[in-house]
């Protein structure tokens, strides 16, 4: 068992330094990248706005409840706005990234390794790493710190809009609580872990989808597996920047 993960872990190891020599290729294919930031990014941002007003909501809410015995309704903003910068924005960002893109990447390439796409390529003498898992890796990078701003922003009118709309919460002391409590730190946490957590999911997906066993079930195990995988990664990664940010 401890054999297997250790094989596992040195496989990924030796992929993963393969792939970053060829990262070289957001400077001399920008489109590829571009466009695969757009597949990571834009076409998620339909299910990312969602959830991210949904929480937001639901984060003014509980919030407001929370707050509400102590007499402090007023900070509910900052509550929001930390909780979403630091801790819900990220990681509902990269559960969803996982479970939309994530799927995404992994099936389109288990399916080019499935119909001898990729073999072609390497017959070719093209290199598929270059010319397809790269621009995949460096667009869920990129894209994913984007997501979270979405995320964010929309999160934080959510809690704007049950708070100061409906629960009556003052929209000045709102905001400018907000804004004096929120510091630099906070944001940089936020900005740090989103960039961990794409790296994290980009790997998984081009990884299972490059080592798909080449059938339709080979597939959908590849699939099955980055979300899992990716899933589990982000709550680990989440905790470890966590302690390292507390200082724990």
């Amino acid at each position: 068992m401890i054999e297997s993960a250790l094989r596992n872990i040195g496989r990924v190891a030796i992929f993963l330094l393969r792939l970053l020599r060829q990262t070289g290729v957001v400077f001399t294919e920008p489109r590829a990248v571009i466009h695969q930031i757009y597949n990571c990014g834009a076409r998620s941002l339909v299910i990312i706005m969602l959830c991210g007003l949904f929480v937001g909501m639901v984060l003014g809410l509980q919030g407001f409840d929370l707050l509400q015995r102590f007499g402090s309704e007023d900070a509910l903003g900052v509550a929001a706005a930390l909780g979403l910068l630091k801790e819900l924005g990220p990681v509902v960002t990269a559960l969803l990234f996982a479970g939309r893109a994530g799927t995404a990447l992994a099936s389109e390439i288990g399916l080019m390794r499935a119909t001898d796409q990729i073999t072609a390529m390497e017959m070719m003498a093209v290199d598929p790493l270059r010319k397809v898992i790269a621009p995949r890796f460096l667009g869920g990078i990129i894209a994913m710190p984007l997501l979270v701003a979405v995320f964010n922003v929309i999160g934080i009118f959510g809690a704007q809009l049950i708070g100061v709309q409906l629960l009556g919460v003052d929209a000045g002391a709102f905001w400018s609580q907000m804004q004096g409590a929120v510091e630099l730190g906070d944001v940089n946490e936020g900005i740090v872990k989103s960039v961990c957590f794409g790296f994290a999911c980009s790997l998984v997906a081009v990884y299972e989808g490059y080592h798909a066993t080449p059938t339709a079930a080979g597939v959908g195990l590849a699939t099955t597996r980055t979300v899992v995988i990716s899933s589990v990664l982000t709550l680990l990664i989440d905790y470890i920047l966590t302690a390292a940010f507390l200082g724990r």
